[in-house]
């Protein structure tokens, strides 16, 4: 079975937000599915969203993780520590930039880039005009994990303000 842990950004994925949606098409066919909401998402601290991450890993056992913007810098500093059990699945949704200077954000960096992402298979996908994250870095950090990249135009950070509330294709993706 399925077991898909979802991990939201900076301030969150609430609805109408595409992991909420596919959180909830998950559950609605039965699926197993973990929503894990981090604290104080809006001023969040690496330390404590790593030890949240941790015991839900722990608890849960995903083999399909979902991240979106600053769970990808989260996840990079979990597999830079070692010690994970290899997903089936990784998706690396809209990171942010490894210079990203926003002060909220700023106890998640420096994170080095991390040498195994503890998954089968990852995709890295990005956006042609994403404000945290310039194309080249994309494809910088693209060649450096070396994992394919699905490029979206004109997404912007793949997020509720771009327009994706539904979205099917990374339904279709989990699921296949």
């Amino acid at each position: 079975m399925k077991r898909v842990l979802i991990l939201h950004g900076w301030g969150g994925s609430d609805f109408p937000h595409w992991q909420s949606w596919l959180a909830g098409e998950i559950a609605k066919d039965y699926g197993c599915v973990s929503f894990l909401k981090f604290s104080n998402i809006d001023f969040p601290d690496k330390d404590i969203w790593l030890r949240e991450l941790q015991a839900e890993i722990a608890a849960f056992r995903p083999n399909i993780v979902v991240c979106h913007s600053i769970a990808n810098t989260l996840w990079f500093q979990l597999c830079n520590g070692g010690g994970i059990k290899e997903l089936e699945k990784l998706f690396l949704v809209a990171p942010p930039s490894f210079g990203c200077d926003i002060t909220e954000l700023e106890s998640f960096f420096p994170c080095p880039i991390p040498k195994k992402l503890y998954a089968k298979e990852a995709l890295l996908v990005t956006s042609t005009n994403d404000p945290y994250m310039s194309q080249n870095e994309a494809a910088e950090l693209q060649g450096t994990l070396g994992i394919e990249m699905m490029v979206l135009e004109n997404a912007g950070h793949i997020n509720t303000n771009s327009g994706y509330g539904e979205w099917q294709w990374i339904l279709e993706e989990i699921k296949r």
